[in-house]
């Protein structure tokens, strides 16, 4: 009886209609002894799609090693601010990450339905952590009504997150406009056309609308100004937690939080920060 095996390939795309395709090394099955760089043929057809979540369960990247783990005397300093500068300064440098400045920014309804996308980092201390965008779009709707966020920064090639917590506030209109006004033309343009969020006609709409513009700022450049529905927000943190990805899973997790209301620090779990924080390892 032939014994199955199994292949390390690069690519597997369902075809079908489904049009699914996954660019990560993942395990299939294959029924041939003969090694192939694509899938089987009966991996194609449409009722074999559900066999996906089988091959994704099968997606795994060893981690860091037990020599290499985040521990607490590692840290640099003893509140949140410094040790996120010095991770994300190292993943500025670090070789195969781009924009080390993404971030997946989640929000919520005052019902508490979720939303998330990625936004970029435009600036972090201990006024906040800040990004910037259209007053009228799904994000902001949300944090109109609910004035809270998550941040989640994934470096995949340091195996490093961090996840950061906290209540949102509007930066300054000076703030905003000074920002705004350092971006590149074609990029204020973008924003001041768009409608952020609300549903258009085609991709036209927009195209129509830039060429105008465009148009009209070669003579008269102060039409490119910050528009009052655009501006910064700062994410002020009351968590943020440091993660690191191990190979055994037992991975490394560091928390820096606020006391809460009538707590100490034990320095058995709960450790004594600086500037009123304190930090804590978390089970993985």
């Amino acid at each position: 009886m032939r014994v199955p095996t199994f292949l390390v390939i690069k690519r597997a795309s369902v075809v079908a209609g489904v049009g699914y395709t996954l660019n990560r090394l993942l395990l299939v099955h294959n029924t041939s002894s003969k090694m192939t760089d694509s899938p089987p043929p009966e991996f194609y057809p449409q009722d074999r799609v559900r066999n996906m979540s089988i091959f994704i369960g099968g997606m795994r990247i060893p981690y860091m090693g037990k020599d290499e783990a985040f521990t607490e005397d590692q840290l640099v300093s003893k509140e949140p601010y410094a040790q996120f500068n010095n991770w994300f300064e190292r993943a500025a440098q670090t070789a195969g990450i781009e924009e080390p400045n993404a971030m997946c920014l989640a929000t919520a309804t005052k019902d508490g339905r979720p939303s998330a996308r990625m936004v970029l980092l435009k600036g972090y201390g201990p006024d906040g952590f800040k990004f910037f965008t259209n007053y009228t779009s799904r994000k902001a709707t949300e944090l109109a009504e609910n004035p809270y966020a998550s941040l989640n920064f994934y470096w995949e090639p340091m195996k490093r997150c961090v996840r950061i917590e906290g209540r949102v506030e509007k930066l300054s209109t000076e703030e905003s406009t000074e920002y705004f006004m350092s971006r590149p033309v074609g990029s204020r343009i973008g924003a001041i056309i768009s409608p952020q969020s609300k549903p258009i006609p085609n991709r036209n709409v927009l195209l129509d609308k830039e060429k105008e513009l465009t148009s009209l700022t070669e003579q008269q450049q102060n039409l490119i100004c910050k528009p009052e529905n655009w501006g910064g927000y700062a994410v002020i943190p009351d968590s943020v937690e440091f993660w690191q990805g191990q190979t055994n899973r037992i991975h490394d997790r560091i928390r820096f939080r606020k006391l809460r209301p009538g707590e100490t620090a034990d320095n058995i779990t709960v450790h004594q920060g600086v500037n009123g924080w304190v930090y804590e390892r978390l089970a993985p």
